[in-house]
């Protein structure tokens, strides 16, 4: 079994990339990893936490499986690309739209896809001993996993052109510098602090989160009236929402907000 997926009571879905050798994305791994998602999106997850077991988070495609469809004119190879980048750009588009906050935890080598499954996150924790790089270009392939997407919108153009181009290794600490990662935790402290973080996120106000994440994603490309006017009016409908209804009460009682309580969504089991 390639990935695992869990949810637990709390709405907290688990998926751990589970292929061992780095975690390397083939084909089945990636339809794995759509799965996992369209698991998430029928559960109504309220947090996922996306974890590599191993060594290594996960090192990026997996070049042996290219290297045996490759042949003369590489046509099985581009067809078997466009298959795996369907499957695991469908799982970023359905991770990307739900409420849940994505939170990453990241160890070891991060390479290829496994950067741009790092730089999807809400929350990004790597390890002190994680490296990232980019490496397509040193293969002589171009991004996926949106990366050329994401990594500009984290550290900048420049520095996006850079990474890409040249695939110098970052470490933990630059990575957390140039906002690649939102933490760097000592590694045998990595699963401990995802859990609690995305435990945390779980318990809070998904709707609300899924609004934020939404607002923040169109920040870039709206214009500023047209965005305040966004803000304004989505602020209005949290206000009345059950959601901040049930926040601004536990805040004047003094007491913690329950915001999967009745009348709120909860994860569906069924």
């Amino acid at each position: 079994m390639r990935v695992t997926v869990e949810t637990d009571g709390d709405g907290l879905a688990r998926i751990r990339m589970c292929r061992g050798s780095g975690n390397a994305i083939d084909l089945a791994m990636a339809r794995a990893l759509l799965d996992a998602a369209r698991e998430c999106e029928r559960t109504r997850a309220r947090a996922v936490l996306l974890t590599g077991h191993g060594r290594s988070f996960c090192v990026g495609g997996d070049l042996k499986e290219f290297a045996t469809l490759s042949g003369e004119r590489g046509e099985r190879l581009a067809a078997h690309l466009a298959d795996v980048t369907d499957a695991l750009h469908g799982a970023l588009r359905i991770l990307a739209g739900l409420d849940a906050p994505l939170v990453v935890a990241a160890q070891g080598a991060v390479a290829g896809a496994g950067l741009g499954l790092v730089a999807a996150a809400d929350v990004s924790l790597a390890a002190a001993d994680a490296g990232f790089t980019a490496a397509y270009t040193a293969i002589g392939y171009t991004p996926d996993a949106g990366v050329s997407w994401s990594l500009p919108r984290l550290v900048g153009p420049r520095r996006a052109v850079d990474l890409l181009l040249t695939n110098r290794r970052v470490t933990a600490a630059e990575a957390l510098g140039m906002g690649l990662v939102s933490r760097v935790v000592e590694p045998e402290r990595l699963h401990e602090e995802a859990v609690r973080t995305a435990g945390a996120l779980a318990r809070g106000a998904t709707e609300a989160y899924g609004t934020t994440r939404r607002l923040v994603g169109r920040a870039l490309t709206a214009g500023l009236d047209e965005h305040l006017d966004a803000e304004a009016r989505l602020l209005a409908e949290a206000a009345v929402s059950a959601e901040g209804r049930e926040g601004v009460a536990a805040f004047l009682g003094g007491r913690r907000p329950d915001f999967a309580g009745p009348g709120r969504a909860r994860p569906d089991s069924g």
